[in-house]
């Protein structure tokens, strides 16, 4: 005990108990600060005093207090009030706690030597219960189970491990467990003792936790295992380790099953990539000019251009009336071009408000302008390594060009409200059913842009000037109309053919594709009633008009007249008689019928000629 003057930071007395647990004569400690036994600690001494003055007492075991020797002593605080001839002084008591602790232990141990020989053997039976608790743990537990002391021996095992390994308890315990069960490695080397993560753990006091080793059988056999070495501590001294361990024998199958499947899965899937990979080009190869249907030397001068422009990424300029498939066109360049893998953005130019022009193009940041709630992608962003297909691009407004001409001469652009520059990587495809070098003559079009467009120039012949193309397109539409109404068995007689071609077609393809589609709906019995409008050809002169004619045919004359019409059929027919393009569907006969009038007339049919219907 001390008696504090917390007012002139005085010891004003000690007794001999706080001599032998400070290290300090009595007449030292009287002549002594406060602040002194507590070096670097006045903060929290203060803080102490003033709490008893303030509430009569106070505790604390945060002031560690200067033995004599230097030591910090960590002691128990206590502290009263205590007044002397009206001087607030304090008394505070020092209290050394693990001398306590040892006295509390002392009194215990007193108290059961006065119990006698009942309460050791009730501590006893504790412990014997506590034990056979452990042993019964450990024959239930799963996992291999085993412990080692510091030298490595052998000190316990349970019989999971024992069955495991083939060896009993008493084999095992008071040997060296590495040299018996771990002494090699899975590939065969020897595994020294040193390199053990066993014995590791209680070298160096962690947990040690491995997959990859295994251990070795009584029959010379090993097994692959998953173990944990937990240290073993007492008063921070290691005394050994425990080790758990399981047979991980079926998990390694079934991973080793797995990679097995995963493999084959991985082979499966790269094979039938290849084989995609394989169709979807065979597939490009017999559908790259799909839609471009014809044999006339127009068509096939058209594929022609198709092939070489579609193996560069020049800019293509396809002209032409409308309805002769330019779209088709552009459809046909991208899919055999190197982006087919991209897409094809379509733009209507003609359909593209003033006002929304840059929007639709370059797209537009949220809150550019009123209405823009959100950010907008434009089309050519869309198309950034595709291709972009400019519909009727003579209708673009003459102000709005030059910033289209930005675009295709720099492949840079920003979005409406945007500042952020975007590049893009796009195969521009513009089509145009307007003559674009009289729109620059006439000021309606700017020179520069025509001349960024075209490029690969592309004409799109009109239907008229390909009268031998009308027979394969015709029946090639008609099979699509065929399979859109449900309507079978259509077919094109001859003079459905002779009709057809003879007719001028100011709407093109996209003209005979309603005619069809309106005469298939109109059809009799298969039997298309075609209905065309009257030809706009001048009438012969009266002199070359034959007279009406008001006899009928004789034999001869009939005869001879159906031999022509069969020998012409058969000639636009390839000499087929048989089948959606042969003659007798032309002619609108049965096909057994038509060859007995041949075999009748004494015809012999002609191959080699071009067939107007075929199946393709």
């Amino acid at each position: 005990m001390l008696v504090l003057d917390p007012a002139e930071d005085a010891i004003l007395d000690a007794n001999p108990a706080a001599e032998r647990l400070l290290g300090h004569a009595r007449a030292a400690l009287r002549g002594m600060r406060a602040s002194a036994l507590h070096p670097g600690q006045l903060p929290a001494l203060v803080v102490f005093t003033e709490a008893a003055l303030a509430k009569g007492r106070a505790w604390t075991h945060a002031l560690t207090p200067r033995h004599a020797d230097g030591t910090a002593l960590h002691l128990d605080c206590a502290a009263s009030l205590l007044d002397l001839d009206g001087r607030r002084t304090l008394l505070l008591c020092l209290a050394d706690p693990e001398e306590r602790h040892r006295r509390l232990v002392d009194a215990e141990a007193d108290r059961h030597m006065r119990a006698g020989i009942a309460e050791w053997q009730r501590v006893e039976r504790i412990f014997r219960d506590i034990e056979r608790e452990n042993q019964l743990i450990l024959r239930a537990a799963g996992e291999g189970i085993y412990g080692v002391n510091a030298e490595g021996v052998t000190t316990f095992i349970n019989p999971a491990a024992e069955r495991m390994l083939g060896w009993s308890a008493a084999d095992l315990v008071g040997k060296d467990m590495h040299a018996t069960v771990h002494h090699t490695r899975p590939d065969g080397h020897p595994y020294p003792h040193r390199d053990c993560p066993i014995y590791a753990a209680f070298r160096d006091g962690a947990v040690h936790h491995v997959e990859d080793e295994v251990f070795w059988r009584r029959d010379g056999s090993c097994f692959p295992v998953e173990y944990t070495s937990t240290p073993i501590r007492d008063r921070g001294r290691l005394l050994g380790a425990v080790i758990v361990f399981r047979d991980i024998s079926q998990r390694r199958e079934a991973e080793e099953r797995l990679r097995h499947a995963l493999a084959e899965v991985e082979s499966l899937r790269e094979r039938l990539e290849r084989e995609n990979a394989y169709l979807k080009e065979e597939i490009r190869l017999e559908s790259r000019h799909l839609g471009i249907i014809g044999r006339s030397p127009a068509t096939e001068r058209l594929r022609q251009q198709i092939d070489l422009v579609a193996a560069t990424d020049a800019t293509v300029l396809v002209t032409g009336e409308s309805g002769t498939g330019k779209e088709l066109i552009a459809r046909a360049i991208h899919e055999a071009s190197r982006r087919r893998e991209r897409p094809l953005i379509r733009v209507n130019c003609a359909a593209v408000p003033r006002e929304l022009f840059e929007s639709e193009f370059f797209g537009h940041a949220r809150g550019a302008f009123t209405g823009a709630l959100r950010d907008r992608v434009g089309r050519f962003e869309l198309a950034d390594g595709g291709t972009l297909f400019l519909d009727e691009v003579g209708e673009i407004p003459l102000d709005l060009q030059g910033k289209l001409l930005r675009v295709l001469q720099e492949r840079q652009f920003e979005r409406v409200g945007e500042e952020r520059t975007r590049a893009v990587d796009v195969r521009v495809i513009a089509a145009t059913n307007r003559d674009l070098r009289a729109e620059v003559r006439r000021g309606r079009f700017r020179e520069d842009l025509y001349f960024r467009l075209n490029v690969f120039p592309i004409l799109a012949a009109p239907l008229r000037e390909r009268p031998d193309d009308i027979p394969l397109i015709a029946q090639h539409v008609l099979r699509g109309v065929s399979r859109k109404l449900a309507i079978p068995d259509l077919r094109l007689t001859e003079g459905d053919v002779r009709r057809l071609t003879a007719y001028a077609w100011p709407g093109n393809v996209r003209e005979l594709e309603n005619v069809i589609e309106r005469a298939a709906i109109l059809a009799v019995r298969g039997r298309l009633r075609l209905d065309l409008p009257e030809t706009d050809a001048p009438s012969p002169p009266a002199a070359s008009r034959p007279a009406p004619r008001e006899a009928p045919l004789t034999e001869a004359e009939r005869r001879a007249r159906d031999r022509a019409d069969i020998e012409r059929a058969l000639a636009l027919c390839g000499g087929r008689v048989f089948g959606p393009g042969g003659a007798a569907a032309l002619l609108g006969v049965k096909p057994t019928t038509l060859a007995s009038r041949i075999k009748a007339l004494g015809l012999r049919r002609r191959s080699g000629s071009p067939a107007p219907c075929p199946d393709a």
